[in-house]
């Protein structure tokens, strides 16, 4: 199962998202915002990213202006990966080598087209493991300095 997130500039596509999510037919859970209203995005980033944290969902998607915002709040939490996406290049290679289990768009940066792409190769893309899960190992010691 998936959790989604975005603050007030990422609702449109959040949206678009669990639209693309439910079409093929992938479990989410949405925890907010639900408005257009301003809103602290750490707020919305840290609940998806404990909930990761925790095993509640294997993998989060978070959803801002930029997608940054959300992104180093979430990896302020102990055991996320976030990465931060606006190519599918890449958002297959944190999967790959990096094991994310967290993506972060941001609405003002891909459109539509292109975020479903972005989401797609980051579901649909394995860890590797190997050298990469020992590289993955090291940054996770970071996290006790």
């Amino acid at each position: 199962m998936i959790v989604i997130a975005s603050d007030h500039a990422g609702l449109k596509l959040k949206g678009q998202i669990m639209e693309h999510l439910q079409e093929r037919g992938l479990a989410y859970r949405d925890l907010g915002t639900y408005t257009s209203e301003s809103c602290h995005y750490p707020d919305y980033a840290a609940a998806a990213a404990r909930a990761v944290a925790k095993g509640e969902y294997e993998k989060g998607i978070l959803v801002c202006g930029t997608g940054i915002g959300m992104s180093i709040a979430a990896n302020k939490i102990h055991g996320v990966r976030c990465a931060h996406c606006s190519d599918v290049f890449s958002a297959k290679m944190c999967r790959a080598h990096n094991d994310a289990n967290m993506l972060a768009l941001g609405e003002r940066v891909v459109g539509a087209g292109l975020a479903m792409e972005i989401v797609d190769a980051f579901l649909d893309a394995e860890f590797l493991g190997g050298r990469h899960a020992d590289r993955v190992k090291m940054m996770m010691e970071l996290e006790k300095e």
